[in-house]
């Protein structure tokens, strides 16, 4: 799988900004399949390794969906 950044994923600018600034250059696998997953709508169920980056690919779509 070809690692595109994470303004590739359908985040807005604001979002990407933020996560670039952790120093998160290029997503995980398991978050550049489910982050436009769930961006779309779509339930998913996603399994893999402790410290693959789970949590993120989870919150990050959920932040991206909160209307301030």
């Amino acid at each position: 799988m070809e690692k595109l950044p994470f303004a590739s994923l359908g985040l807005s600018p604001e979002l990407v900004r933020a996560v670039e600034k952790l120093g998160w250059l290029v997503p995980s696998q398991i978050q550049a399949r489910a982050i436009p997953a769930l961006l779309g709508g779509s339930d998913i169920v996603g399994q893999s390794q402790t410290g693959s980056g789970k949590t993120a690919a989870f919150c990050i779509p959920a932040i991206e969906r909160v209307d301030p």
